[in-house]
């Protein structure tokens, strides 16, 4: 980074400032708390010396420092090469019409909320509004330390159950939304793309966007022609750049397509999520008539579904971090 020329291409300059932080985010938290627990030790034999009453908030020290260790542990279950990097995230609403819409909206909230939390960076690349009320779709450029890893663990079908604002008869209605999430690659990644095999689309783009967006056809939509894989972006100012956004997400969705080939779990996550409709959720989200909110992969559930869809999700990424390397180690 300290070369001459380093910020010549910006492209590369940004992947390798990401590729720096995300390696950070690994080594720093760990050099501080092996400083920390070298300083409680040396304040511990002290007070055992001279001041016996500071045993006391030694303690308190040493149990928030058992804390951290333990994330720090648990971060070290995003060991696979994709963990670290950005990602693709997606919402899609599903059965349920205006009411799936919806709720794919209420995950939008949550996960963005999330985001700010963890000092995540988002960005909109392509959406779909729903008919009467929410979206229909959404896609989201997420980048921050392990974003792909952490939230890999949210793919699948989220299931609301709720009293709907949209019945004028006050029933409790069900609705289903699907997550997926892909790994962001630049060019480190070995996809080779035939430009025969693609029919590129361009149309002019939709929602927010003054003239521009009434006027010019800008926004692109790659089908890949063997696979049937179709992707899309609408919200770069070019038409250039949101075709080069558009097949840095093909590229993504071919790579897990040949890991699918090779790896049973992704296949599971990214192959066989099913129909975004009964007997596949991953989670259940329910207001009525009681309140709870349960990961149907590993048991955890908690009461507080405001605080959930406020996003305080983290102890179910957590839970299912834990149940993923447990599945793996027993599969080995």
């Amino acid at each position: 980074m300290s070369g001459a020329g380093f910020w010549n291409n910006q492209d590369s300059a940004q992947a390798v400032v990401s590729r720096v932080s995300a390696l950070k985010a690994v080594i720093e938290p760990v050099e501080e708390l092996q400083r920390e627990v070298k300083d409680l030790e040396e304040l511990f034999e002290l007070a055992f010396e001279t001041d016996k009453d500071e045993l006391g908030q030694l303690e308190l020290d040493l149990e928030a420092l058992v804390k951290r260790c333990e994330r720090i542990e648990l971060q070290g279950l995003l060991s696979r090469p994709e963990d670290m990097r950005n990602c693709f995230f997606s919402i899609h609403a599903g059965a349920g019409g205006t009411e799936s819409c919806d709720w794919a909206s209420m995950l939008l909230r949550m996960y963005t909320r999330y985001f700010d939390a963890h000092k995540y960076k988002y960005r909109e690349l392509d959406i779909t509004p729903g008919e009467e009320a929410g979206i229909r779709s959404i896609t989201l450029r997420v980048s921050g330390p392990f974003a792909f890893g952490r939230l890999s663990c949210e793919v699948g079908v989220h299931r609301l159950v709720r009293i709907s604002p949209f019945d004028s008869n006050k029933r409790r209605h069900t609705s289903f939304a699907a997550v997926d999430c892909l790994p962001e690659f630049q060019e480190d990644i070995n996809i080779e793309i035939d430009e025969d095999d693609l029919r590129i689309d361009c149309y002019r783009a939709s929602g927010a966007g003054g003239q521009h967006v009434n006027k010019v056809s800008s926004a692109v939509r790659i089908t890949h022609l063997p696979t049937g894989i179709v992707v899309q972006c609408q919200n770069e100012r070019s038409q250039h750049k949101n075709k080069a956004q558009a097949m840095n997400v093909l590229k993504a969705r071919l790579y897990m397509l040949e890991e699918q080939k090779r790896d049973a779990e992704l296949a599971k996550l990214y192959g066989d999520k099913g129909e975004i409709a009964w007997g596949n959720q991953i989670r259940s989200y329910v207001l009525q008539p009681y309140q709870m909110v349960k990961d149907h992969r590993t048991g955890h559930q908690v009461g507080k579904v405001e605080a959930v869809l406020d996003g305080e999700i983290e102890a179910f990424i957590e839970s299912y971090l834990r149940h993923r390397a447990k599945t793996r180690q027993t599969q080995k």
